[in-house]
Parts: C-alpha cells; structure tokens; sequence
C-alpha cells in the first residue's frame, strides 16, 4: 500500500513595514509617529520608499512625493533610507527563523518563506507563529505578519491578509471564502498588464480565474496564464529553496525546554544535544563557520544573543559545544532558561575553507579529521549510538527528539 504523502507547511513571514520598523527599533522616540522613508528628503519630488502604519492611516502612500505626502500628513517625519541598517536587521531577522529550521528561502531584505513541515511534532503549526512574531518583536522590536499554508502561493496570499501583526492560515477547503471573492489584481503574480488582460475575458476575481476552462485563459496568457490558474485553484508545487538566496550565511538549531532550567549541567547537557544537531546540519550543507552565537531565552521571555568569532573554521560538535558552553556560563545570569539555541552565523563552504594550523597541530587535526571521517562511516552504517569518541561519557548526548529542528 502507497503512503500517504505528508502535506507541507509552509510560513511566508512578511515584515512590516520595514524600513519604517528599523528606524523605529533602533530609536524608540518614533514609535508611534507618522514615519516616511524617502529618497531625496530635502527636495518636494522625492519619493517616499515606505512609511509606517501611523503614517499610511492619514493618506501616506509609497511612490508619492515627499510633497503630497506631508500634505497629507504635516506632522509627517521624513528620514533618508539607510540600507546598511536594514541589511544588518534582515541578517538579524533570518538568524531567528533559522532556529527553527534550515529550510528557509529569503525572496527580499523583509520577506521569505520557512518550510517547517518536520517541525509539526515539536510545536503546532500556529504555536510556532506565534513564538516567531513575539520573538520578532520582543528582541528586535519589528513587526511581521505570517501566512501559514500547504503551499508557497497560499502562504503569500495568507500573509497579506492581515497587516500588521497578523497570523492567518489559507488551506485549500477555504480558498472559495477567502480567496475567490479577492479581485484579481491583489493576486500575488498579478500586475497591472495581466490585469488589463483579464479584465478583457471578464475575469475580475481569483474565483473568476479559477471557473475559467484552462485552455481559454492559456490561449489569452499563455504559460503565465496556466501558472496563475494552477495557483486560483491552490495548485503550487515549488519547494522552499535555500540555495535560491546568496544571503543565505547561517545555520541554527534551538529548543524550547520542556522545564525551565537552573543548573549548569542539565544546560550543558542539551547544549551537547544542540550541538550534535548542528553538527549533522553543517555536514548536510558541506559547510563550516568561523562564528558560534547562542540564544538564551529566561522565563519571563527576555532573551539574550551571545556570539565568539574565530580563525579557524570548525564543524565537529565537540569544539561547537565548548564554545557554547563557554559563552552560556560567561554570560547566563542565573535565572531560569526557556529556550537554548546554538547558531553558527558566518558559514563557509567546506571545500574554500582554510586552516590556520601551525606546525605543531598540523598533524593532530589531520589525525581527527581522519578519525571523525571513521566513525562517521561506521555511525552511518549501524546507527548513531554505536561508537563514540572516548572523551565523551555515557549519557552525555540524548535521542535529541526533542531539540533538533529537522
């Protein structure tokens, strides 16, 4: 008997207005004010680029000229884009999402989606949401909204819905009472020209798309015409790409205890677990890192980033673990941790990375990497448990069922 293919869950998590939020987060004395950020401030035809939501609800509008827009709203404050911040947040941004799985594809600097399909035993798909969007806004202080369904499309379509701060979910039994009564221009993939073009075929509504006959709208638009018609009817099979970004410099893993801790070891333990997690990630993806960054979230969900730079690259779960751990004892405060997370933040090809190695360690690292490429081999062929290292004590690294985020 066939299995049942398992249905996918895909995020589209969508920041809100952006550039506006990072300008905000970074000084709290505009939160709240009307905020536009424009190219050419000091000239009546600059443009604004975005604009916060204080802003947009007194007629704020992207393309409008700095001109219209304070006539619009005089008590408008207008600042000049500054993309190096941004670009920082965005980082910042995907490094969180990447904690809880690697299969991340970033489409813009504020946007992306997240297949978290292997994650549905760990969280509920709307739990997870949930704990994204706080996150977002509790450390960062930026808001996003997050669309949640069994496809790309459906996730973009989902995330537009509620602005800001929204968590909607889109399956396909809803899409004739969510979806079809939408006009066709708020369709993702629909510009002004397809718009034009439908409207001619008396297509007005995503559900006008959709009862069409295939072959007459492939003879109006062609393959585009077939691509739209798949997605009215919630047909989207592209997977989520991580490959698709060049942005793409992180690879993380987190937890979230099922008891607060508050002793050392019992920390270190699941940070052995994290480790190993990360381990089996950085080996999938045939990469290394110069940079180990941990998460520590307490109980009263403030939480804390801390991150050790280094020459040599490294891979192996017994040097991520040290310097986990040695930041977790450095900087842990004593309070009970909800949530432990081990992050490696400036990731490298395997095959371009370089060794600093002086000469007197040249020949113990080749000796371990030789003995780790071994027990790989054998782990691989009669099961992860089997052999070990000898420095490492029974009982030190769990099933991690729990704690990785495949």
């Amino acid at each position: 008997m066939k299995k049942a293919k398992t249905a996918r869950i895909i995020f589209h998590v969508d920041m809100n207005s952006f550039y506006a939020s990072v300008e905000c987060a970074l000084d709290p004395s505009l939160r709240g004010k009307p905020l536009a950020i424009a190219g050419n401030v000091e000239e009546r035809r600059g443009i604004v680029v975005t604009s916060s939501y204080e802003a947009r609800a007194q007629g704020v509008r992207t393309t409008m000229t700095v001109w219209e827009a304070k006539q619009k709203c005089p008590d408008l404050i207008v600042m000049p884009p500054s993309f190096e911040r941004y670009r920082n947040a965005s980082r910042k941004m995907f490094n969180l999402l990447l904690e809880y799985t690697d299969l991340i594809e970033p489409i813009s600097i504020d946007e992306g989606y997240m297949d978290v399909t292997e994650r549905y035993s760990d969280h509920s798909p709307i739990e997870m949401a949930k704990e994204i969007q706080s996150r977002l806004m509790d450390e960062l202080h930026l808001p996003c909204s997050i669309g949640i369904a069994p496809n790309k499309f459906l996730a973009k379509m989902a995330s537009d819905m509620k602005k800001p701060l929204g968590i909607t979910i889109l399956r396909k039994r809803e899409l004739p009472r969510k979806l079809w009564p939408l006009p066709i221009e708020e369709m993702h993939g629909v510009g002004k020209k397809t718009m034009e073009k439908f409207h001619k075929v008396n297509i007005y509504t995503i559900g006008d798309l959709a009862s069409k006959n295939l072959q007459e709208v492939k003879l109006q638009l062609g393959k585009n015409g077939e691509k739209l018609w798949n997605r009215s009817k919630g047909i989207d099979d592209r997977l989520v790409d991580p490959e698709a970004s060049n942005e793409f410099k992180s690879v993380g893993t987190s937890t979230t205890l099922p008891q607060d801790i508050v002793q050392v070891d019992k920390a270190a333990k699941v940070l052995r677990e994290l480790s190993q997690s990360l381990e089996q990630r950085l080996k999938r993806k045939k990469v290394v890192t110069t940079s180990i960054q941990i998460t520590i979230r307490y109980a009263n969900r403030k939480t804390i980033t801390r991150s050790q730079t280094f020459s040599n690259p490294i891979q192996q779960k017994e040097e991520i673990f040290e310097i986990a751990n040695k930041l977790f004892k450095e900087h842990w405060d004593e309070r009970p941790v909800r949530l432990l997370g081990i992050t490696a933040t400036q990731v490298i090809d395997k095959s371009s990375a370089t060794r600093q190695l002086d000469l007197f360690s040249y020949k113990e690292h080749t000796k371990d990497e030789q003995l780790f490429e071994t027990l790989d081999r054998l782990n691989r062929k009669y099961g992860n448990r089997l052999i070990r290292r000898g420095v490492e004590k029974k009982g030190d690294v769990g099933n991690g069922s729990e704690n990785e985020t495949e």
